[in-house]
């Protein structure tokens, strides 16, 4: 596999979509939650999409719960959140596994593209690294996920350009896209 575009994913709505829909666009793909410290970046995300949109660019939501249950509600339940309370209309998929063995392909292979790197400098990113050392030990270094809102930039040709952890904002992103959108 060369690219996202290998993968599909299923919609919030139960419906099969393949990456290739989103061929010559750029991409965010991140794992969301709706009970999280980081879910008001599903505004910042919504503002890109809002944005860029008509310049080709997508944010694709991937909701899980694997952290610490932040993610508890039906199908149904979490569109209706992310709609109500964050006005999102950016494409979201049904709950999914990002790490660990039930990891969804898609994850698996973005994962292995670019690895975690830590969580940046500042207060914010020394609580995040502390705490996540208690939850993972002396796996904390490895490549998966770690934590909601771990974003991932995505290029026209499908190619992994950089990850972001969640102690990126999405606003912060913007001059990256801008670069990539041309």
């Amino acid at each position: 596999m060369s690219s996202v575009y290998d993968f599909d994913y299923t919609s919030i709505e139960g419906k099969p979509v393949s990456m290739k829909e989103y061929a010559g666009k750029v991409l965010i793909i991140v794992n969301t939650a709706s009970k999280c410290g980081f879910t008001p970046q599903y505004e910042g995300l919504e503002a890109l999409y809002e944005k860029y949109g008509e310049q080709g660019f997508v944010v694709v939501g991937f909701p899980c719960d694997q952290f610490k249950g932040q993610e508890p509600g039906t199908e149904e339940e979490i569109a209706e959140f992310c709609q109500v309370r964050f006005g999102v209309t950016f494409p979201l998929s049904k709950k999914v596994d990002v790490r660990d063995e039930g990891a969804i392909p898609l994850f698996r292979y973005l994962t292995s593209q670019k690895g975690f790197e830590g969580f940046g400098k500042g207060v914010k990113a020394a609580t995040m690294t502390a705490y996540i050392k208690t939850v993972y030990g002396s796996t904390v270094d490895d490549e998966q996920i770690k934590w909601n809102f771990t974003k991932f930039l995505i290029d026209r040709e499908g190619n992994v350009v950089a990850r972001y952890e969640p102690t990126t904002t999405p606003e912060s992103i913007a001059p990256e896209i801008e670069r990539l959108l041309g």
